[in-house]
């Protein structure tokens, strides 16, 4: 038995299964392209403009604002672009930012748990229809005839086609379910990092310029240099002191 003849004898359920596997071939197809772009940049990104806020916080806005087709960059420059704004407003805008790249990461999601939870019960619905038609066509007068038994089982294995159809299709996108859930957790985690380090460095810097972050570079350029102390030398500790006089 061939493919076809598998697909045509696979009940009036192959269609809606045929359906519902075409959609999620379509979302694992897109979710892999989505994925396949940010897991390889999305670490670079932040680093380098984690790295650059330590030094002057407009060119971390700049290069935030460069990475802006990845998360990571409209995730960190959702903050950078406020200028000398309240710590607590530049938190908030990084969680706001956080909470919509995540739902956006999660698109799919809900047309795979749905593929994941109609392809097997379509496929059982096709096998009790199959068998059904089975029984029905069973002559009482050739119960015990050997053609009558050979014909039902025949009948009643293409009758599994169809659960064997919706299982295979649940299988598969419940694997790369899965799969992207565990990107979107190890996004998830990097934000939290990225972000409590980019306020902790704004923190530091609102502190530093008085509410004015955006004059890190100029401030820490004309900063006087360190007071340093004359010490004395471990040489004079040295010194033996003369015996006094009489």
């Amino acid at each position: 038995m061939n493919i076809t003849d598998i697909f045509d004898n696979a009940g009036p359920t192959k269609w809606p299964l045929v359906i519902l596997s075409i959609l999620a071939l379509g979302i694992i197809l897109e979710r892999i392209w989505f994925w396949s772009k940010v897991l390889t940049r999305e670490r670079e990104v932040s680093g380098r403009v984690l790295e650059a806020a330590r030094r002057e916080w407009l060119a971390a806005s700049a290069l935030a604002q460069r990475s802006a087709q990845l998360p990571m960059g409209r995730f960190l420059f959702s903050a950078l672009k406020l200028k000398d704004q309240d710590p607590e407003v530049f938190k908030l805008a990084l969680e706001t930012s956080a909470s919509e790249e995540l739902a956006a990461m999660r698109r799919g999601d809900k047309v795979l748990e749905a593929v994941i939870a109609l392809s097997p019960m379509l496929g059982l619905f096709g096998t009790v229809i199959g068998l059904i038609r089975s029984l029905n066509a069973i002559n009482p007068q050739d119960l015990g005839v050997a053609n009558a038994t050979a014909e039902t089982g025949l009948g009643i294995g293409e009758a599994l086609i169809s659960t064997a159809f919706g299982l295979a299709i649940a299988i598969t996108s419940l694997a790369f379910y899965r799969l992207f859930q565990g990107f979107i957790f190890g996004q998830a985690r990097m934000f939290q990092l990225s972000g409590n380090e980019l306020e902790l460095l704004y923190r530091q810097a609102w502190a530093f310029t008085d509410g004015k972050p955006s004059l890190l570079s100029e401030n820490l350029v004309n900063a006087p240099p360190s007071p340093t102390v004359d010490l004395p030398l471990a040489t004079d500790f040295k010194k033996e002191k003369k015996p006094p006089t009489f």
